[in-house]
C-alpha cells in the first residue's frame, strides 16, 4: 500500500530584540503553545515542530539552509508574533527550496479592552508584523501560502492540514518515477509532453521500457504467489464467473494476478511509483492489464493509459496528497445531453481503481473489443456521489498547464449490462455545456484524475509550488 515518510513541519516566529528579553521569552512560550495545541488537535496529518524565535538575518538564513538539507522536513510555517523587520528574511527566504506557509494569526483571539497597554501592544503586533512579512514574500515572488485566522479555530486548522498534504506531495513529487511500458498511443497529441521539462519543474522522472522486459518479469511469478493473491482477491471482492466456464474464468483472473505481481516487482526494483501501458503494444502478453492495473492503482501507484505519463505522475502525486482515498484515474466516456440530465459518464476500458466504489467491486471476465488479446478480468463497480474535482495536466510550448473544475458526482441512472466496466457519472458544477466548452478551450485532455478527497485549493497550491500554469474553471 501507499507509504510516505514521516515528515514534519518546522515552525518559527518572527520578532526582534527591540522589545527586550522578557518579551522574547513570551513570544517563544506562545509559539510553543500553538505548536503543541495544533498537534493535539488531531486535525493535522503531520507534526508541527517549534524551532525558534527568529530575530536576525543570520539566524533566519541558517535556519532556512537547515530546512533545505533535512529530508525529514517537508516545509516551513512562519508567524510574526511581533513586528519582524522583513529585510532580515530576504536571504533566507530566497534560499528556501521547500513549501512555505505564512500563518497570519494572533495568539489570543480577542482584544482585552480593559487591560490592553503598550506592553501588550508591543508583544501582540501580529496584525502589523504579518503585513511587513507578507510584503517581502510578495516582493520576492515566493508564491507562498497564507492562512489567515485564529489558529485555534477548526477551519484554520483544517486549512493548515490540507496545505501540509500538498507540501508533502510536493516533496514526494521529486521522487516520482514513471515506467512507460511501450510508447504513447500512435497519432495521439495530448498524451505527448516534454519529459525533461517535467523533471525540471515537477521532479518527475519518466523512463521507457520495452514490453519484453516486463513479460520476462511476469513469467517469473510463481503459482504459489498467484494462489496467495487469488485468496486475497476472494476475501475483498465478489468473484462473478458469469457466462464463463470455471476454468476459463479462473485462468483469466490468474493471468491478471501474474501481471499484477510482475509489474509490481518491476516497479519496486527500479524505484518506480507510477506506470503506463498501451493496448497497441502488448507483445508477449496474453491480456491487456486490467485487473492488474486496478490493483496497482488501488495500492497507490499512479497510472496512465495509452502511455499517458503525465496523468500517471499526476495520479501518484494526488494519491499521496489524498492519503490514497477516493482518488481515481478517469476518462470522459460518453454524454447525457438531455435537458435536466446533463452529465458525463466517466470510465475507461479497464483501469479505474476501486477507491471510488460505492458498492462491492465484482471480479468479472469479459471480451475487450480493442487490443486483440484474450478476455481480461477486471473489477466492475459503480462510483460514488458527492462533491469532487476533475483534474488534468497538458503540455504547451509555454509550459505545463493544470486544468480543473469542480463537479457534482452521481451514480449512473441505470445499470450497463453490456458495458461491464467501472463507471462514474458527474456534471461540472458550472454546468455541462459551460464546463465542457471551457475545458476544451483551455486544452484539457480526456485522461483525468477524479477525487472526492481533494479540493481545488489544494491542486492550485501544488501547481503554484511547482510553477505550473493554471486554468481552474469556475
Amino acid at each position: 500500500m501507499l507509504s510516505v515518510p514521516d515528515y514534519e513541519f518546522w515552525f518559527v516566529t518572527g520578532s526582534q530584540h527591540l522589545y527586550g528579553e522578557e518579551q522574547l521569552k513570551s513570544v517563544a512560550k506562545d509559539a510553543q503553545d500553538i505548536a503543541d495545541k495544533l498537534n493535539a488537535s488531531g486535525k493535522l496529518p503531520y507534526k508541527v515542530v517549534f524551532k525558534d524565535v527568529m530575530t536576525t538575518a543570520e539566524s533566519i538564513t541558517n535556519f532556512m539552509k537547515e530546512v533545505n538539507y533535512n529530508d525529514k522536513v517537508a516545509g516551513v510555517i512562519t508567524w510574526m508574533h511581533t513586528f519582524s523587520p522583513a529585510k532580515n528574511w530576504i536571504r533566507g527566504t530566497e534560499l528556501l527550496q521547500k513549501p512555505l506557509l505564512h500563518l497570519a494569526t494572533q495568539y489570543l483571539n480577542n482584544i482585552p479592552y480593559a487591560d490592553i497597554d503598550f506592553d501588550y501592544m508591543n508583544l501582540n503586533q501580529s496584525a502589523h508584523g504579518d503585513r511587513e512579512y507578507a510584503y517581502i514574500n510578495a516582493r520576492l515572488q515566493k508564491h507562498n501560502k497564507i492562512v489567515y485566522g485564529y489558529w485555534g479555530d477548526e477551519d484554520v486548522q483544517e486549512q493548515i492540514a490540507r496545505w501540509e498534504d500538498v507540501a508533502v506531495a510536493y516533496n514526494e513529487s521529486f521522487k516520482v518515477k514513471v515506467a512507460r511500458f511501450g510508447d504513447t498511443m500512435r497519432n495521439v497529441a495530448v498524451t505527448e509532453g516534454d519529459k525533461v521539462e517535467a523533471q525540471i519543474k515537477m521532479g518527475w522522472t519518466v523512463d521507457y521500457y520495452g514490453i519484453g522486459d516486463l513479460v520476462e518479469e511476469i513469467n517469473k511469478v510463481s503459482d504459489a504467489d498467484i494462489d496467495k493473491e487469488y485468496a486475497d482477491l476472494e476475501s475483498r471482492y465478489e468473484m462473478v464467473q458469469g457466462d464463463n466456464d470455471a476454468d476459463t474464468y479462473k485462468h483469466s483472473v490468474r493471468v491478471q494476478l501474474a501481471q499484477y505481481l510482475g509489474i509490481k516487482r518491476f516497479l519496486e526494483r527500479g524505484g518506480y511509483t507510477a506506470f503506463t501501458t498501451n493496448f497497441e503494444d502488448l507483445w508477449g502478453m496474453e491480456q491487456l492489464p486490467g485487473l492488474a492495473s486496478q490493483l496497482l492503482i488501488r495500492d497507490g501507484y499512479g497510472f496512465g493509459a495509452e502511455g499517458d505519463w503525465k496523468t500517471a505522475a499526476l495520479g501518484r502525486v494526488m494519491k499521496i496528497m489524498s492519503h490514497n482515498k477516493q482518488t481515481a484515474f478517469m476518462e470522459d466516456y460518453t454524454l447525457d445531453l438531455r435537458h435536466g440530465h446533463e452529465a458525463i459518464l466517466g470510465s475507461h476500458m479497464l483501469e479505474v481503481d476501486p477507491s471510488i466504489a460505492s458498492d462491492k467491486p465484482r471480479v468479472e471476465v469479459h471480451p475487450l473489443d480493442i487490443g486483440g488479446k484474450a478476455d481480461p478480468a477486471r473489477l466492475v463497480f459503480t462510483g460514488s456521489e458527492g462533491d469532487a474535482i476533475d483534474v488534468t495536466v497538458a503540455d504547451f510550448r509555454d509550459g505545463f498547464k493544470m486544468i480543473s473544475y469542480a463537479v457534482d458526482a452521481n451514480k449512473p441512472e441505470a445499470e450497463t449490462p453490456k458495458l461491464p466496466v467501472a463507471k462514474q457519472l458527474w456534471t461540472p458544477k458550472m454546468g455541462l455545456k459551460k464546463g465542457a466548452l471551457e475545458w476544451m478551450q483551455a486544452g484539457g485532455g480526456h485522461h483525468t484524475m477524479l477525487s472526492f478527497s481533494l479540493t481545488e485549493e489544494q491542486m492550485e497550491d501544488y501547481a503554484t509550488m511547482v510553477g505550473m500554469n493554471k486554468a481552474f474553471l469556475k
